[in-house]
């Protein structure tokens, strides 16, 4: 009987961090392409500071305009990377708002809404909430369980 109660509380464990991995790929997926965005905006920076220094009216080796040239190809693909991931993002979020709208509790969903996709620490829910944090995590705790995967 006991064997039989830790191999069930293992697989509630191991189907909540399943759960976990995927409401967090929306915040993955963020990142990435904050992360993405930022390294375009700094190319462009530094290739607008070369276009400057460029028309200075001092001679020039023919390897600067490659180089320049190489940048704003980067450049280029960066941006069209960008779109790509903007594209998944955007089709994450929506599967991972589709997947907590499965939790009928409305607090339940709200603690996985905040904790997922807004990526909130878990004080910060337990005020927006009006509640302690004890009472947030056990809200996450049951809400795992009533969340319900797409298999």
């Amino acid at each position: 009987m006991l064997v039989e109660q830790r191999l069930e509380e293992n697989n509630v464990k191991n189907e909540n961090e399943r759960k976990k991995e995927y409401l967090r790929g929306y915040r993955t997926n963020r990142r990435r392409v904050n992360r993405i965005d930022g390294e375009v905006t700094e190319l462009r920076e530094l290739a607008k500071s070369v276009k400057a220094t460029d028309y200075s009216g001092m001679p020039h080796g023919s390897g600067n305009q490659k180089d320049l040239s190489d940048e704003l190809a980067r450049i280029e693909l960066l941006e069209k990377k960008l779109g790509e991931e903007k594209e998944k993002c955007i089709e994450s979020y929506i599967a991972v708002e589709k997947q907590i709208k499965t939790v009928q509790n409305e607090d339940e969903n709200d603690v996985l809404f905040y904790r997922y996709v807004k990526g909130l620490r878990w004080w910060e829910i337990a005020e927006l909430m009006d509640c302690s944090e004890q009472w947030v995590h056990k809200l996450h705790g049951r809400a795992l369980g009533h969340l319900k995967m797409d298999e």
